[in-house]
């Protein structure tokens, strides 16, 4: 655990209270023990009142928590703020497969919601640890970055896109997610990619067990990478919103940060190497991410991940455009 921070004074704020922020909070309630307070804010005030309303109702089955909606000024003493807030892909126009841009078309609008969010939220809770959920959380990341003057931040990066991996690969498989061992490393949007020289179940290469299904290899890789790529776009077109997934691991990435329990895990943070915030072997613990390594590749593997530095760069660049006088 954090020195100096114990649980049952912990305090937490999750800014934009939408779908995301709303599967976040519910997850912070569920996991546990975490926090002893979680501080809603919403541009709209009555929505974050009336979420933080229902949520409440739950907590006499869960840990002690207190949820209530509040201001920027309501985050003093916060360990960790969640920002959640801006344009999703669907109100965005990002729900497209054949745009590349994906997510990426998204920074223009959220970078302005960022430049007015992110100066209130550090002038509150100038110490507290900033996770940035929005998408595209990566350049997002750099502008927050930016905009804090500190590296206490970090975005949810490539966590989730590693899960679907290694869902879509237990179920050709026919194996447990848990058992399945794989990363997505760079970008959270196209440009991801997808380590398959060291996806292993129990040991084994995946692609030598893919080998052994009957069906060719490559267009298993091809099928599984789009259906990991354009997820979201196909949740979206399902429910309207991409939400649970990421819920559930923004609370997880919480709880890893303020227990500081270095957990090992494919989020973003600032690389000085490659002078961007992108998703690598990452330790997340007190204070953020700690320690971020460089795991092995093949060539094809890493002339993919400069392709995704370059893209992120750019990106970066574009976010950063909204701050006067522009990166």
């Amino acid at each position: 655990m954090v020195s100096g921070i114990r649980g049952w004074d912990v305090k937490v704020g999750v800014v934009g209270v939408g779908a995301v922020g709303a599967a976040t909070t519910l997850s912070l309630i569920e996991r546990g023990g975490m926090c002893r307070e979680i501080v809603l804010i919403d541009l709209d005030s009555r929505r974050a009142a009336g979420v933080a309303a229902d949520m409440r109702y739950a907590t006499p089955l869960s840990p002690t928590v207190e949820v209530r909606a509040g201001g920027y000024t309501d985050l003093a003493g916060a360990a960790m703020v969640i920002i959640t807030a801006g344009l999703n892909e669907k109100t965005g126009g990002a729900a497209d497969r054949s745009d590349p841009e994906g997510r990426l078309r998204l920074i223009g609008a959220n970078a302005e919601v960022y430049a007015d969010i992110v100066p209130q939220v550090v002038a509150a809770a100038p110490e507290a640890v900033l996770m940035v959920v929005t998408d595209p959380p990566d350049p997002l990341a750099v502008l927050t970055r930016r905009l804090a003057g500190h590296d206490r931040v970090f975005s949810t990066g490539t966590l989730i896109d590693s899960l679907r991996f290694r869902v879509h690969l237990a179920d050709r498989l026919r194996v447990r997610p848990r058992d399945v061992q794989a990363m997505v490393v760079g970008e959270h949007g196209t440009s991801e990619v997808l380590l398959w020289s060291s996806a292993s179940v129990g040991g084994a290469p995946v692609l030598d067990l893919l080998a052994r299904c009957g069906e060719p290899v490559d267009q298993v890789r091809q099928e599984i990478e789009d259906d990991i790529r354009y997820a979201n776009i196909t949740i979206i077109e399902g429910t309207g919103a991409s939400q649970y997934g990421i819920g559930v691991v923004s609370a997880l990435l919480a709880e890893a940060v303020l227990r500081d329990e270095r957990a090992v895990l494919p989020v973003a943070a600032y690389y000085p190497p490659y002078e961007t915030t992108l998703s690598l072997v990452s330790v997340l613990g007190a204070g953020g991410v700690q320690q971020m390594y460089e795991p092995s590749m093949t060539p094809d593997e890493r002339a993919g991940l400069h392709r995704s530095v370059v893209a992120l760069r750019e990106a970066a660049g574009r976010a950063l455009s909204v701050l006067p006088g522009g990166a």
